[in-house]
């Protein structure tokens, strides 16, 4: 068998670059998508030897551009990850569109620009993985974040529909909805808030690593996953249940 292509956007840093460094350590051919960070995505590069692909994946056409880019350089995609996701958080009462529109652009309509360029090569070659990264407060909900929190739900609707529609063609999508990990973003919360706020509401009694949910992505996206579609995965330590 070739060696399976895999998109993951987003793919440089945080839970993203753990995911993209766990698909190349399991044999695949990676090419990591980013938004904004130039420093960060050629310190990414140069560290893990994976090509990076810069492109809005609120955009369509920018999408489709660097999708095929990808594409002519690393072969036909059959796992995309859509993990790349923005917070603009605020009280709704003082949110502005432009806060609530830049979230769904980035956090929802990516699932449409990110997969639609690539779901007819994984139909007609008979085999896809799809694997959306939502969130806790995807399912839960959190105060200040009502524009997030509505993109993640809105994740999880359009992987079950997907996943329907593909079933029968070998292509399976699925949902991650991670909890508090410890990337640079958690990490920015202060320590007394960590502490007293967020930690005593973890069964486990620690943050999750990036890496934990880099290895459920590469259990969904493998061969043997192909009876999993339509399922949301809870990684969060006990936090919540869904």
């Amino acid at each position: 068998m070739a060696e399976r292509v895999a998109l993951v956007t987003g793919g440089t840093r945080g839970i993203g670059a753990a995911i993209s460094k766990g698909l190349k350590e399991a044999g695949y051919k990676v090419a990591a998508n980013y938004g904004g960070n130039d420093e960060a995505a050629q310190a990414f590069k140069a560290e893990t030897g994976i090509p990076v692909f810069k492109f809005d994946v609120g955009d369509a056409a920018a999408c489709e551009q660097g999708i095929r880019a990808a594409e002519a350089e690393l072969g036909p995609i059959d796992v995309l990850v859509n993990n790349a996701g923005i917070t603009r958080d605020g009280m709704f009462h003082k949110m502005t569109f432009e806060q609530w529109q830049a979230v769904i652009r980035t956090n929802l309509d990516s699932m449409f620009t990110c997969t639609k360029p690539v779901i007819d090569g994984m139909r007609a070659r008979g085999f896809g993985r799809i694997i959306l990264i939502s969130s806790i407060n995807g399912q839960k909900g959190q105060m200040g974040q009502t524009n997030y929190s509505a993109a993640k739900a809105g994740v999880v609707g359009f992987a079950k529909a997907l996943a329907q529609e593909n079933a029968n063609k070998g292509v399976t999508v699925n949902v991650i909805a991670p909890g508090y990990i410890a990337t640079e973003m958690v990490k920015a919360v202060p320590e007394e808030v960590l502490k007293s706020k967020i930690l005593p509401h973890i069964p486990v009694g620690r943050l999750g690593e990036a890496e934990e949910i880099a290895r459920a992505v590469e259990f969904l996206a493998g061969e043997q996953a192909g009876f999993i579609t339509g399922s949301t995965l809870t990684i969060n330590g006990g936090q919540y249940f869904h």
